[in-house]
């Protein structure tokens, strides 16, 4: 009798875990469902970026930034000359970090041209334009120019390099890869922002092995993997936007990211901003 019993509460004990390893499971099951169907904007967000200001500087506000870029230690930016801004040209030029000035190296006829970004590689340096389908190629040196491209994007916007590949954006979600030698189109990136295409793509610098990009008219900037297109990581930095323009009230968008390599240092701004951040984060 106590045998049957024992056995009995044996089966009992097994029957009861079955069911809850099988309710278990349909839990799982259904979970995975639900996320797989998840609105993106319910997904968690794609990782903040933590950041601290390391340092100012002074920015000239009469620059409409397009590029920012390091070369040989010395920071140089492009800048565009807007229509509603009759002062502003479309420039490259040397900036001195201590005063803000920039040393002018080569300048477009703003009446044909809108300067947008640059990038150097290989002792050239390469400029795109707004809406005329070409670029130019100075010496890095002398900034003579040298050549000319043309690329089929209707637009060009900003530039960088993983020096092998010119890597150009247009304002669309589609980073283009190019050729150095050739101008050609090598292959094309598009990134996604948890699965989802992020347009505006704007100022780029190539950092470690990923792409920062500047989006136009948000206060962030994204890192992106350049094998995959995904973005894996945002900088929030409205606190410096809301900075700027309380410094300058004419103040615009965020835009300009440099590396300086030598010394491991990121620095931003933005378009007619009055400063130019240094900035410290895991890279």
């Amino acid at each position: 009798m106590i045998t049957t019993r024992i056995k009995g509460a044996i089966k009992n004990v097994v029957y009861c875990l079955l069911c809850l390893y099988s309710v278990t499971i349909v839990a799982c099951i259904n979970t995975e469902q639900q996320d797989a169907s998840m609105p993106n904007n319910d997904r968690p967000p794609t990782d903040l970026i933590e950041y601290a200001v390391a340092g100012r500087f002074p920015h000239d506000t009469s620059l409409f930034t397009e590029g920012l870029v390091f070369y040989n230690d010395q920071l140089y930016e492009s800048t565009g000359s807007p229509g509603n801004l009759p002062a502003a040209r479309s420039l490259i030029g040397a900036v001195d970090l201590g005063s803000g000035k920039m040393s002018i190296k080569a300048e477009l006829d703003k009446r044909i041209y809108f300067g947008e970004g640059i990038v150097f590689l290989d002792n050239k340096a390469y400029q795109l334009t707004y809406k005329n389908q070409v670029g130019f190629i100075y010496d890095a040196l002398s900034f003579t120019k040298i050549d000319s491209f043309n690329y089929s994007s209707p637009e060009g916007w900003g530039m960088t390099t993983d020096k092998h590949s010119l890597i150009m954006s247009d304002g669309t979600d589609e980073l283009t890869f190019l050729d150095p030698s050739t101008l050609k189109v090598q292959k094309k990136l598009k990134v996604l922002d948890k699965g989802s295409p992020l347009d505006k793509l704007n100022e780029l610098e190539y950092v470690k092995g990923y792409i920062y990009a500047n989006v136009w008219e948000e206060d962030y900037i994204v890192k992106v993997d350049p094998v995959t297109g995904a973005v894996v990581g945002r900088i929030d930095l409205t606190s410096l936007v809301l900075e700027a323009k309380s410094l300058n009230p004419a103040a615009d968008v965020l835009n300009g990211i440099a590396y300086d390599e030598s010394k491991d240092q990121v620095y931003i701004t933005g378009k007619l901003w009055p400063n130019i951040y240094q900035v410290s984060f895991n890279h």
